[in-house]
Parts: structure tokens; sequence; C-alpha cells
């Protein structure tokens, strides 16, 4: 697949609205033998940055913003159903967005290739209070805590949950991970905030992930072999 090429053909059809074209076009790049997932990270993640990047920039229309986000939602819950489904892993995240369309689309693409790589997954997506999210991850005590923002204006609620569970302490083993178009405008703006991990996309999250997994498996393994030595 040439991914350059396959982006421009791809958005032409959801700037213009073609839902038939976009389909026929993409289920071609099926039956070329590419995967659900490979879709998904190389092409549906890329164009929702584009989408919205030429919005924010004001180099989109509302109208074709909308065809965009619709249509690419329904190209994404179409590939959620091809996704090869991996062994569970064990682990746990929860996961909230920003309130607006490309970030709940971010979130739900990140939620589904997450639960498909063998990851417990909850996706409550954007609008809900951060009070109401501590109570959430109180009772469920997930393993990562995963925050998706693409604007600017959701900084100070991020950065403000994360200073009250960092203050409180109360889930000292959870990771938090934060991902989105404002993390990757600002760097250094997630480890100022406090985060654990930051990624750029879903295929960079997944690495990074497996990686704090590992670190931590280590720090464990390194704390048994120090307590049965003395």
């Amino acid at each position: 697949m040439n991914i350059e090429r396959s982006i421009e053909q791809l958005h032409s059809h959801l700037v213009s609205g073609e839902r038939r074209s976009a389909r026929k076009f993409v289920n071609s790049l099926y039956a070329a033998g590419e995967s659900a997932e490979t879709l998904a990270k190389d092409l549906f993640w890329p164009l929702l940055e584009l989408t919205s990047t030429l919005f924010r920039k004001d180099q989109m229309t509302t109208l074709a913003h909308h065809y965009s986000t619709r249509m690419l939602r329904m190209l994404v819950d179409q590939a959620q159903a091809r996704y090869e489904e991996k062994e569970l892993r064990g682990r746990s995240i929860c996961i909230f967005c920003g309130p607006n369309e490309t970030e709940e689309l971010a979130g739900q693409m990140v939620a589904d290739l997450l639960e498909a790589d063998g990851y417990e997954v909850t996706f409550a997506g954007g609008g809900v209070a951060n009070d109401d999210i501590s109570e959430e991850l109180a009772n469920r005590q997930p393993d990562v805590l995963l925050l998706f923002a693409s604007s600017a204006k959701d900084a100070p609620m991020i950065r403000e949950l994360i200073d009250s569970i960092r203050e409180k302490n109360a889930h000292p083993s959870m990771q938090i991970a934060v991902g989105g178009g404002i993390f990757n405008r600002a760097p250094g703006l997630a480890e100022e905030i406090g985060a654990d991990i930051s990624a750029k996309g879903p295929a960079d999250l997944l690495q990074r992930l497996v990686q704090l997994q590992t670190v931590r498996n280590e720090r464990w393994a390194k704390k048994l072999r120090v307590r049965a030595a003395a």
C-alpha cells in the first residue's frame, strides 16, 4: 500500500461525502491483503489527524469536517469487526477523552485496537467530569488511565486530574498515559503535567504500553529477589 497516495485518495472521498466510493476504496485495500489493524494505524489515524489539523486552521469547511469524521467513524467501526483478537494480557485500561467529535473518534479507535491487543478496556468518551473519573478509578482500579485530547482547552482539566491523583496517592501502581494533538504539538507537556507516557498514535501507544509493562515487571522481579535474599 502506498500510504501517501492512499491517504490522498481516501481524503478526497471523505471531504466530499462519497460514502460508497470510500467503502469501495477501503474494501479494495482489504482485498489486496492489507489488515484492518494496518489500515487503522497507517491510514485512518493519519486521516483523522489531517482532518483535525485542517479544521483547526480553518482550511476545511464545517460540512467537509462533518463528512470526514462521520465517514471515518463508519470505516473504523467496520475495521474493528476484522481485528484479530490476541491473548488476554491481564491488564486493564480506562480511557477518557475530550468532548469533540475528533477526540471521541480517536479514543474509540485506540480503545478498539487496545482491546484487540488483549487489554481489558473501558471507554467513556468525552464530557466526563474529573470527580466522576476519580470515582470510576476507585471502583475499577485499572492498571492504566489513558487520556486523549486534541484541543489545548482540555489540558488544564487533564493537569488538574493528574495532580489530584498524584497528591492523594490513591492509585500508586496505576500508570497514566496521554495522547492526542495537543501533546504532539507541545513537546514536554506530558512530562510537565505528570504523565508516565505520551504517544503520538495507536502504534506508538501499543509499543510504549508493552515497554512500560516490561519495566514494571523487571522492577517487581528485582524487589522479589531483594526480599528473597533478605
